[in-house]
């Protein structure tokens, strides 16, 4: 009887949690997982923006209606795996993606691509204070830095348009 019970509740796998941790899965990727989470990010954005004619700052209400889902997402994948940051935990970098990509002027032609690099390049260098931010505790620090990193690129994307860059 206890065997049964025990298949029949619900596994860590199926929470909510996971699958918004893991943004549906792409946490799994075997390599480069925050890039997979980036890309899924960049996707997503790019559908909205082609078929629902979404704006930038558009992008930058769904990044802050994800934020605190992300936060507690993470923060429940880290409790489980017992690890500060776990690999498989991408959702940091799906808002992170959309706060950067919320700085655009507008999205088209070389910004998509732009915008995708600097921000795993802001993620990955981690400059001041993106790196501090990763000492918060919890699903905060996981997903804090990411969006830091995504205001600095928002910035860069947001001055290159204010000069007439694109």
């Amino acid at each position: 009887m206890k065997a049964i019970l025990q298949r029949t509740q619900p596994t860590e796998a199926t929470t909510p949690a996971r699958w918004l941790a893991t943004c549906f899965g792409c946490g799994y990727a075997p390599k480069a997982p925050g890039t997979a989470g980036s890309a899924a990010a960049l996707i997503i954005a790019w559908l909205l923006v082609r078929y629902a004619g979404w704006q930038p700052w558009q992008l930058g209400m769904l990044a802050a209606a994800a934020l605190w889902p992300a936060v507690w997402a993470a923060g429940r994948m880290a409790q489980h795996a017992q690890q500060r940051d776990p690999r498989v935990v991408v959702v940091d970098e799906v808002v992170g993606q959309w706060v950067a990509l919320a700085g655009a002027t507008r999205l088209e032609g070389w910004i998509w691509p732009a915008g995708f690099l600097l921000f795993r390049i802001f993620d990955i260098v981690k400059p001041v204070p993106v790196r501090q931010a990763e000492a918060w505790p919890g699903g905060a620090g996981i997903v804090a830095d990411d969006v830091i990193a995504g205001l600095y690129v928002a910035l860069v994307l947001r001055l290159a348009g204010c000069f007439n860059f694109y």
